[in-house]
């Protein structure tokens, strides 16, 4: 949990000075959320720890949204017009290799659970009371992975800290719905995409591409 909090420093550390200038423009939005994500399989390749030899696997990932440490992101978005806003985001997904998909490549754990954390830069748009009470908006983003690589292997070499791993990106579409002039309620699709590339100890490494899908629900506050 230490390093997920470290993660989110370093966003907060990103956000804030952005936020200063946004709150002062009177159309600055916070949302927080959580839901139920999940990763489809996706290819694992690398160097094996202490040995230099290949390894090559497709893995099913599991999300274990609810487990500790939870599935989560926060947001904040300047609408510059009713309709057109940018923002920045942080994403706490994770995924855990299966244990017999694991094993059968050599490792004792293999996943990104202290997050596989994703920061964007997004741009978003929006019709406002579209239905009613309910604003439906689309948004993206591209920024980068940053995992907490958790990898054990049978050998006892054990990788357990945060990488940069690649460049990242994020599509969400979903609505909102006002539950005052301060406060909205809101649930949406979002999907992401990760290039991971990270080192591991004893001269390892390891490269994969993980795609997570995620249906959020969440509370916004409007300033």
């Amino acid at each position: 949990m230490k390093t997920t909090w470290l993660a989110a420093a370093a966003t907060a550390a990103v956000l804030v000075p952005a936020s200063a200038q946004l709150v002062a423009a009177q159309d600055y939005e916070f949302s927080l959320y959580s839901g139920w994500q999940t990763a489809p399989h996706s290819r694992v390749e690398g160097d094996y720890p202490g040995t230099g030899e290949d390894f090559d696997a497709l893995i099913g990932w599991d999300g274990k949204s609810f487990e500790m440490p939870p599935y989560y992101g926060v947001r904040g978005t300047w609408w510059k017009t009713d309709r057109l806003g940018f923002g920045v985001e942080f994403t706490h997904t994770k995924v855990y290799a299966p244990d017999d998909e694991k094993a059968e490549i050599g490792f004792e754990d293999l996943e990104f659970t202290d997050g596989l954390n994703i920061v964007t830069a997004n741009a978003m748009y929006r019709w406002p009371d579209r239905w009613e009470s309910f604003t439906p908006y689309v948004g993206g983003g591209v920024g980068v992975s940053v995992p907490h690589v958790d990898v054990d292997t049978t050998t006892g070499i054990d990788t357990y800290e945060l990488q940069y791993g690649g460049p990242a990106m994020r599509l969400m579409a979903g609505a909102s719905y006002d539950l005052s002039e301060r406060v909205a309620l809101f649930g949406e699709y979002q999907f992401t995409y990760s290039a991971n590339d990270v080192e591991l100890e004893g001269d390892g490494d390891l490269q994969t591409n993980i795609k997570t899908n995620a249906v959020n629900f969440g509370l916004t506050l409007k300033f």
